[in-house]
């Protein structure tokens, strides 16, 4: 969530910053909402006083045994007033919040400027693109193997679903075990978090309400709502809600492997063919709370710490800063990590590293000890290390043989325990 002041001390710097999104700041709105917040807490204050002076006055009267009768109802006419404007108060701030909570997060000054992905700068290309002569896609390559059936995922769960079988599954679950092994060596700290979460946690990582349409909702026997994760960004950020961190324990690293849980609304038309956009799918994920002059830092760092995945697989690769215009809504600098799909002939997206600075931070209240002792927010950073199915889909195309086998990736063999799949 953005923060208050930054709207109240400069108003046109924030508006310009989010124009470059393509948000345009209702600032009519916000001055508005405002400028009530100002009058209501300033009634409030006035209120207050008025009812301590009558109250001392009160006090004084009885004292002295005289009426003070005139005086305690007008005492009560100021509290059923200071009610009232209470009551007035909690809807102004909600609404208030509501507002704050539709504004995305302005881009890093080192963000270049641009509306689309047209605009993203390469920033790193890693590895050597196959030479393969009429490559196939992993559809046509699973099938045909025995190892990827989607026409039986439809008649399960319909469309958007895979079952992987036989040594597909165990490539699922092989290069799961790599992920998490490399990830804790690099420091991260594997956590198993919940799948289903509250509405409190779908907010406090930015889901909620923007973008509740690409959840999967469902509720408990008392119909409290509780939402399947469309990433393990939201539970293990949320770890630390409304929770204060010790300065000497950030930055604190996590990884995460979960299911995730995506409806993909208005997405109809894009990758529907094979697994590379699900509405189940598994990923490993890297969180990280820090302080904020340690955080740009960290980005740079979780970067590395996925990219290290794709080279220790020989996956090809690029690496891509995000123009203003294609960041998601929460982040305020994020890389993609992009690999080489050989029957598409491109690199597709395959990791998202994000730093957040404290606008997460604020909508879940996480904080920790600052130097002088005054609570400050935590900066808090994500990205996939990796996204399994689309790393599964990687090597399959890009190890593939003319016979239709697949060569399985050195590093991988020990977890798989076979150098080919045939």
């Amino acid at each position: 969530m953005l923060d208050a002041n930054l709207l109240r001390n400069d108003l046109d710097a924030v508006a310009a910053r989010l124009s470059e999104r393509g948000y345009a700041l209702d600032r009519a709105r916000y001055q508005e909402l405002d400028q009530r917040r100002r009058a209501a807490l300033q009634e409030a204050e006035t209120l207050k006083a008025e009812r301590n002076r009558v109250s001392e006055e009160v006090g004084r009267l009885k004292r002295a045994k005289e009426n003070a009768d005139h005086l305690i109802a007008q005492q009560r006419e100021v509290g059923d007033k200071l009610k009232a404007l209470e009551a007035a108060e909690r809807e102004i701030e909600a609404a208030f919040r509501d507002f704050l909570a539709g504004i995305p997060n302005p881009p890093h000054a080192s963000v270049p400027s641009g509306r689309d992905e047209h605009a993203n700068v390469e920033v790193k290309r890693w590895g050597q693109v196959p030479s393969i002569a009429a490559p196939k896609d992993h559809v046509e390559l699973g099938t045909a193997l025995g190892i990827l059936d989607l026409d039986r995922a439809a008649k399960l769960s319909g469309a958007r679903f895979a079952v992987l079988k036989g040594l597909g599954a165990k490539l699922e679950r092989a290069l799961i075990a790599f992920m998490l092994d490399r990830q804790t060596a690099a420091g991260y700290t594997e956590v198993i978090p919940p799948y289903l979460v509250n509405a409190e946690s779908m907010y406090g990582t930015g889901q909620l309400p923007k973008f509740e349409q690409d959840l999967f909702r469902t509720s408990r026997g008392d119909g409290a709502p509780l939402y399947l994760i469309p990433t393990a960004e939201v539970p293990v950020t949320n770890l630390y809600r409304d929770e204060i961190l010790p300065a000497e324990t950030l930055p604190l690293r996590h990884c995460a492997f979960t299911p995730c849980f995506r409806s993909e609304a208005g997405s109809y038309g894009k990758d529907t063919k094979g697994i590379i956009r699900q509405h189940q799918f598994h990923k490993v994920e890297l969180v990280t709370f820090a302080a904020a002059d340690e955080a740009e830092a960290e980005l740079e760092r979780l970067t590395s710490n996925a990219e290290a995945i794709l080279e220790a697989l020989g996956l090809p690769y690029r690496c891509v800063l995000l123009c203003t215009g294609d960041m998601g809504f929460s982040s305020q600098k994020t890389y993609d990590l992009e690999v080489w799909l050989p029957s598409q002939n491109t690199y597709r997206e395959i990791s998202s590293c994000s730093w957040f600075g404290d606008f997460q931070a604020r909508r879940a209240n996480i904080r920790m000890k600052g130097k002088e002792g005054k609570p400050a927010f935590v900066n808090t950073l994500n990205g996939s290390g990796l996204a399994v199915g689309r790393t599964w889909v990687a090597i399959l195309e890009n190890y593939q043989q003319p016979d239709g086998s697949i060569v399985v990736p050195e590093a991988l063999r020990p977890y798989l325990g076979a150098e080919v799949i045939r």
